[in-house]
């Protein structure tokens, strides 16, 4: 018996050109499915470990620190916030990519945060957040005794 392995990676390809296509030919030039449907959320998050605590760090330009708030649950972390714009009477726009107004971003982190230790600073549009880990998510030296 022989066993052919088709690679279904061209289909879904053209699939996606053909998707591209149709927001294009809908949308107007831009209008790929990707500009459509932005993959990630605002505000962008990097988050990573160092040593015993995380670190995130979201880009949230034109965000003043009284308009940004920032709270943990558990292994949950909520950035909530209102970003104004220069908005005057009699103003007509050309172009507005900058988004307005509210948002929220909620992130699962991967271990338990002792929430009354947590930190925030927001200089140059970088919003900076210590997250240190709970005493019980941390490694524990345990002792061996002799017989």
């Amino acid at each position: 018996m022989v066993f052919r392995r088709t690679d279904g990676g061209l289909a879904v390809g053209q699939l996606r050109r053909e998707m591209d296509r149709l927001f294009g030919d809908f949308f107007g030039p831009g209008g790929t499915a990707q500009a459509m449907f932005p993959a990630r959320g605002f505000p962008a998050l990097n988050i990573w470990e160092q040593g015993d605590a995380l670190m995130a760090e979201a880009e949230v330009p034109g965000v003043k620190p009284e308009d940004v708030d920032v709270s943990v649950v558990g292994a949950e972390l909520v950035i909530k916030g209102h970003r104004g714009g220069g908005e005057g009477e009699g103003v007509s726009y050309h172009r507005r990519e900058r988004g307005l107004g509210e948002f929220s971003r909620t992130v699962r982190l991967p271990v338990e945060i002792d929430a009354a230790k947590v930190s925030a600073s927001l200089q140059d549009g970088v919003l900076r957040i210590t997250l240190p880990k709970a005493a019980a998510v941390k490694p524990r030296k345990i002792e061996v005794s002799a017989g």
